[in-house]
């Protein structure tokens, strides 16, 4: 494969989405919708990636930091003029240049591969364009193209004849051309329209005018083309990515009792005969190993769950949560860069933070890591097999051994030796009849108050 330069137009203001954030840092499945188009590119190795940029280029540029160039376009005068101003950041790049749109995320490392292809195939077209068959072609510019792909003319929707508006094959917009050849050309793209703008797809009828073959590659996909620009389209291609994601895990071995109400994030990981019940959200970052069961209602981000575990129902993992082979967290449960040890367990209403929980240890209901004291976080080291009783704050940073018992209800702020037994606790008192006498008094003062 040739050396190739990406070029990724993101200049628009992205009005339609009504944000304060850039169009195209708005996530689908946890990733900025650019990340997944430049991890498509990123497949391909590029000698150069060059994203335009306008509105909003702080952002961009911060987002991007050192994976790409960017150049600004300003003021911006149409998708040709946009990607002109890359020719400045590609200096005297001499190979292929694959031009993309920000706003369009999904397409794959294959059909990139298919266009770049295409530039050195029969006939060595001068520009090489994407094309795809959307269900209804509504307003889309036109490609005429015979059955071999050589286009014979690109046309605008409004400038399209009858005949030609039954043409049913359309411009994505994307294209590839050598730098040589598309430099060229957009020094002759004019803006004599009604938006007074240099459109890109005018460098095909330019080539073809110079008698130049041009060829089209369609995409067997719509969806891979599909643009974003509103809250809307943004709500639809995340409907989409989730679909396609929940179908390939269970393809790879895993059950998912009610898939539509499970999401997953761009890298979710997971293995075989995992059952995911529903309502389970993974944020980013999440491993699953096979054979664990997440249950209902539970949501994980930056967590690894071992073979075999069980979390949830209501159970929450946060960033380093490690659950080792076997381990459990039930209900209302919270873990935050803590490691659940081999077949420990937490059944229920806890919160481990910042600790580490030995193999075989059991953490009773309503236990607490208390990690934090308003300025710094502490650690809490529970060794194996030991018994948390129900109802206990550790105090960080804080140490039980191996085999030791901590009875319920104890607030614990000194280690814990191993085999030992801490009982923290107020003295209890016990008055005979109090209760009772305290019954009758009250009694008899409701009384008094009811004949007056």
């Amino acid at each position: 494969m040739s050396d190739f330069a990406a070029v990724i137009l993101a200049a628009g203001k992205g009005t339609r989405m009504k944000s304060d954030l850039h169009k195209v840092l708005h996530p689908i499945a946890g990733r900025p919708m650019i990340d997944h188009l430049l991890a498509s590119v990123d497949d391909l190795s590029p000698v150069h990636k060059v994203v335009v940029v306008g509105a909003g280029r702080e952002q961009l540029e911060a987002a991007l930091g050192d994976r790409a160039l960017t150049c600004l376009q300003e003021p911006q005068l149409g998708t040709g003029h946009a990607v002109q101003q890359a020719q400045a950041a590609l200096g005297g790049f001499e190979g292929d240049v694959l031009v993309m749109y920000g706003d369009v995320p999904f397409v794959r490392s294959a059909t990139m591969r298919a266009m770049l292809d295409r530039l050195h195939g029969d006939s060595t077209p001068a520009v090489v364009v994407l094309g795809f068959e959307p269900q209804d072609a509504l307003q889309y510019g036109r490609v005429m193209a015979d059955a071999n792909g050589v286009i014979g003319k690109m046309v605008e929707y409004k400038d399209a004849s009858e005949a030609e508006r039954a043409c049913t094959l359309c411009n994505s917009g994307l294209l590839a051309a050598r730098a040589s050849d598309l430099w060229a050309l957009l020094d002759r793209v004019g803006n004599d329209n009604a938006q007074g703008e240099y459109y890109l797809p005018d460098v095909v009828n330019i080539a073809i005018g110079d008698g130049r073959i041009c060829a089209v590659v369609k995409t067997d996909d719509p969806d891979e083309v599909a643009g974003i620009n509103s809250r809307s389209e943004l709500a639809q291609a995340e409907a989409r990515w989730q679909a396609a994601r929940r179908e390939r895990a269970m393809a790879e071995g895993a059950s998912l009792v009610a898939p539509q109400t499970v999401f997953f994030s761009w890298d979710t990981e997971i293995g075989r005969d995992v059952t995911v019940e529903p309502n389970v959200v993974f944020g980013p970052g999440v491993t699953i190993a096979d054979g664990a069961t997440i249950h209902a209602f539970s949501h994980l981000e930056g967590a690894s769950v071992g073979p075999g575990c069980s979390v949830g129902p209501f159970a929450r993992l946060r960033p380093g949560a490690v659950m080792e082979q076997g381990s459990k967290v039930g209900n209302f449960v919270e873990m935050k860069k803590a490691v659940l040890g081999p077949g420990a367990k937490a059944n229920h209403l806890s919160y481990l933070g910042d600790a580490t929980v030995g193999a075989g240890a059991n953490i009773g209901a309503g236990t607490i890591t208390c990690n934090y004291d308003g300025y710094f976080k502490y650690k809490t080291e529970i060794g194996e097999r030991a018994f948390i009783g129900s109802n206990s704050a550790l105090i960080a940073p804080v140490k039980i051994g191996a085999d030791a018992i901590v009875a319920a209800g104890s607030a614990v702020s000194r280690d814990v030796d191993a085999g030992d037994l801490r009982m923290v606790r107020g003295e209890q008192i016990v008055k005979p009849g109090w209760a009772d006498r305290f019954h009758d008094t009250m009694k008899k003062k409701k009384a008094a108050e009811k004949k007056r």
